[in-house]
């Protein structure tokens, strides 16, 4: 494995240093210019309870909506944990490749424009209730 030093395993990424790849194949160093690391795209996201509990579930009904981030305290905390990971990925542009075979869900994938995911909440008393995530991609 070639030997890297800090500066060129940072600039280039962990996975890079780990594998051994020359940082040159992944990021060309210039040092007259900083290292631009590209912004997150900017979305707006919906999240709707589709599915109802198979028991009672007293923190939220079908057909509840609400806007992320801003309603993030509406939102009971076992199910907003149990969505992070999901949002916190689509917000940097994530596309899953999986599909929901089998269910009443229909997933819609396009990074330039909607995307939907769905999310169950793990309340371990019952099959909790599934939210709709769904980004719109900003123009402009």
């Amino acid at each position: 494995m070639q030997q890297m030093k800090r500066r060129q395993f940072l600039t280039a990424g962990c996975c890079a240093g780990m594998y051994g790849a020359a940082p040159s194949a992944l990021v060309q160093l210039r040092h007259d210019r900083p290292v631009v690391v590209p912004l997150k795209r900017k979305y707006s996201f919906e999240i709707e309870v589709v599915a109802p509990a198979k028991s009672l579930c007293h923190s939220h009904k079908v057909g509840e909506k609400f806007a992320y981030p801003r309603d993030l305290g509406k939102i009971c905390p076992w199910l907003r944990d149990s969505m992070s990971g999901m949002l916190s990925a689509m917000e940097w542009g994530a596309v899953f490749p999986w599909d929901y075979e089998g269910t009443p869900f229909h997933k819609v994938s396009d990074p330039e424009g909607v995307t939907t995911e769905f999310v169950r909440c793990p309340d371990p008393t019952a099959n909790g209730i599934v939210i709709k995530i769904t980004r719109r991609a900003i123009k402009g």
